[in-house]
């Protein structure tokens, strides 16, 4: 018996197939998507406070939404900038102090290491004179072969930095233009979807704003304790950067790893420059892996996972499986994806539980 479409299911398919289509395209633009993605995931966090002023009263009328949405701009900006002003100085007022210290510290490995490497056979000296002459032997060895590879380098690292030059150029323009016409993208999105699920997907859409929502605040609450926490301690320590050093830290904590990273350098470094001995080194050390536990197993798990109803386990495996799938972005973005994938879950098993291949 031949095997026949009805009109309805030959739409059914050929709407699917433009779909996929589309999706495959997308996914092969996929590098040139960044600075898009990014600039959606910064409209999403700013609209509620762009829709405030335009909402606000100026006398008789409305605030125009360019001049709210320019508003919120330059004050997220203005943000940025002054956390990238807090970084600076230190680094600035630090790098001379280390670059100072360098002597000092391949005298300390000459004295301490190169005997601790000789019993191991390896008969090298770690002062300048002898790490330079390594070096130049190893230039030596390596001849043409070195400077094609260097080469090679230097052009995938240009690249990579127009890369971002690009994207950090597009992000603000692509940023105020969807800000700008949010509400009216929302609503064309609305109006592609098939008539039939209209409702049930603007339902999941309205739980999946609630629960990003709550991710937010609790994101934003992490950063406050990280904040407070990284420059109680780094003060109790007797660092005199603590203050700027624990705020970036705190702040930059929404980016994983970053903070942590950025912040235990910096903190290393004064301490390297401050303390006479290396006792100052340890406790950052131990500041700052303390930190990362206490983030990791509580902060995040009790303050983020709890606030969007995922189990501390759940928030776990999300920070692993996302990153182990999509690498940096996905460790950023786990959070947020597996709460918006937990009302999908939760819809399809409230229609398992109806169906009756689970009540025969």
């Amino acid at each position: 018996m031949p095997f026949f479409l009805t009109p309805e299911q030959k739409q059914s398919t050929f709407w699917l197939a433009l779909w996929l289509a589309v999706a495959l395209l997308l996914y092969t633009l996929g590098p040139i998507l960044s600075p898009f993605i990014a600039a959606a995931i910064l409209a999403y966090m700013l609209n509620g406070a762009v829709d405030r002023l335009a909402h606000a009263r100026l006398g008789k009328s409305r605030m125009p939404r360019v001049v709210a949405v320019s508003i919120v701009l330059t004050a997220f900006f203005a943000a940025v900038i002054a956390l990238v002003l807090v970084v600076v100085p230190v680094l600035r007022a630090e790098i001379p102090l280390l670059q100072a210290k360098i002597p000092a510290f391949f005298t300390w490995l000459d004295t301490f290491v190169s005997p601790w490497l000789a019993g191991y056979g390896i008969n090298v000296k770690l002062d300048s004179a002898g790490l330079r002459q390594l070096i130049e032997q190893q230039v030596a060895a390596s001849g043409d072969d070195l400077w094609t590879t260097v080469l090679a380098k230097v052009r995938v690292g240009g690249s990579a930095l127009l890369g971002w030059i690009a994207t950090l150029t597009l992000v603000p323009v692509v940023l105020f233009y969807l800000l700008v016409d949010w509400h009216h993208l929302l609503a064309r999105i609305e109006g592609a979807i098939p008539r039939r699920w209209a409702q049930q997907v603007g339902g999941m859409a309205r739980e999946s704003d609630e629960l990003l929502a709550q991710y937010l605040r609790g994101q934003l609450l992490v950063m406050i304790v990280l904040a407070v926490y990284y420059s109680a301690a780094l003060a109790i320590l007797g660092l005199d950067v603590a203050l700027p050093v624990g705020v970036l830290t705190g702040l930059l904590g929404f980016v994983p790893y970053l903070g942590f990273g950025l912040g235990m350098l910096l903190a290393l470094i004064a301490a390297l420059l401050q303390f006479a001995d290396w006792t100052g080194l340890a406790w950052v050390v131990a500041i700052y892996t303390a930190g990362q536990l206490i983030e990791s197993f509580f902060l995040t798990p009790r303050l983020v996972g709890e606030r969007i109803g995922l189990h501390p386990l759940a928030v776990i495996f999300a920070l692993m499986a996302f990153g182990e799938l999509f690498g940096f972005a996905g460790v950023l973005l786990a959070l947020p994806a597996s709460a918006v994938l937990m009302v999908g879950f939760r819809h399809v098993r409230t229609h398992y539980l109806r169906s009756s291949f689970y009540n025969a």
